[in-house]
């Protein structure tokens, strides 16, 4: 049977500092680390504001056209996550877009390969703008 615990601290941990390392990464625009964190595979998905990522190659497609900077986001609203046993997490950040009266989410599903370690298999990133729909 699956062990999945929430929520180990050292798992936790491990994915914290990965998700900080890619922060950091967008921000220097180090393609190499941002390439490091996504699974190199046709499945890995990444939508965008302006851009929807299908597959590893396009995503990094978008990495190597996208300005070095503090990009999109202004401030840290709130920041989960959450893994289950030691090898799903997900990560779910909400922040003020910088310089627009708007709020941003950022999601990212992460799992541990057994050859390659820690890897984000689909990401998104969006705001909320406007009215509800509903």
């Amino acid at each position: 049977m699956t062990d999945l615990t929430p929520n180990i601290p050292e798992v936790v941990a491990e994915v914290s500092a990965l998700f900080e390392r890619y922060e950091q990464a967008l921000i220097d625009k180090d393609v190499a680390v941002l390439d490091a964190t996504f699974w190199d595979s046709p499945h890995t998905i990444r939508y965008a504001l302006h851009e929807n990522g299908y597959g590893f190659a396009a995503i990094h497609a978008h990495r190597v056209a996208r300005p070095p900077g503090p990009g999109i986001k202004e401030k840290r609203i709130r920041l989960e996550i959450l893994t289950l046993g030691r090898d799903i997490a997900t990560v779910n950040l909400e922040f003020k877009v910088r310089g627009k009266d708007l709020i941003g989410r950022q999601s990212q599903s992460w799992v541990r390969f057994p050859e390659l370690g820690w890897k984000v298999i689909a990401a998104h990133v969006s705001t909320m703008d406007g009215p509800p729909l509903w």
